[in-house]
């Protein structure tokens, strides 16, 4: 297959089913059971996840109309949510997560819980390059590269997609963050890494995947 160049662009108490967002800085989504999205967005440079929490960590978030025994336990977290919310959101400027993915296993029965993640924006550039393709990252003389998010495989149907059959692009839940890019790249005025299973592996065969790098320069 041909070598393509990669593209690089810069880049309280609440009712339940509510959501309340400090741009830039935290979410939380009271989890009624119905389609409840979690929003992320940053209207500059690109999410960041710190912190996420599914369940309860206070007895005073959503609380509307709940019994003080579906509030009581606030050491319920269930295990995965950071790492989930990082993989699926990083280097994004929106991202939305039904919570109804944290549901099972159930963390603690009988406690009514929520989605709270703390986040920030920081400017960033994003390059992404197409399977078999090369990944440029470069500072300008002076300055070096730090790599805020990187993964391989497919989070949408939009990226990569030209010529290709719906069933290789089809398969939005190929989520596979990688070190090898920070590993290889930080600490360098530029870098070039090829997308390719050879070097990041086989996160899901029979689908076409890319590889999407967000970074600053400091």
């Amino acid at each position: 297959m041909p070598m393509r160049n990669a593209l690089v662009a810069i880049a309280f108490v609440l009712p339940a089913g509510a959501e309340f967002a400090v741009p830039g800085e935290q979410m939380t989504t009271c989890d009624s059971h119905r389609l409840n999205i979690h929003h992320l967005h940053c209207e500059n440079g690109v999410i960041q996840v710190e912190e996420a929490l599914y369940g309860r960590s206070s007895s005073a978030v959503c609380t509307e109309d709940r019994p003080p025994r579906q509030l009581a336990n606030t050491e319920c977290a269930h295990p995965g949510t950071l790492e989930t919310m990082r993989t699926r959101c990083n280097g994004k400027k929106t991202c939305e997560i039904n919570t109804r993915i944290f549901r099972k296993p159930d963390p603690c029965p009988g406690t009514f819980k929520y989605l709270q993640t703390n986040y920030t924006c920081p400017l960033a550039i994003t390059a992404v390059a197409c399977e078999d393709s090369l990944v440029h990252l470069f500072c300008v003389e002076g300055l070096v590269i730090k790599v805020y998010s990187a993964y391989y495989g497919r989070r949408d149907t939009n990226t990569c997609v030209l010529g290709r059959p719906r069933k290789q692009v089809r398969n939005t839940e190929c989520l596979h963050p990688t070190e090898i890019v920070p590993d290889r790249c930080n600490g360098r005025n530029n870098c070039t890494i090829l997308a390719s299973n050879s070097v990041f592996g086989e996160p899901c065969g029979g689908t076409y995947k890319y590889l999407e790098v967000s970074y600053t320069c400091e």
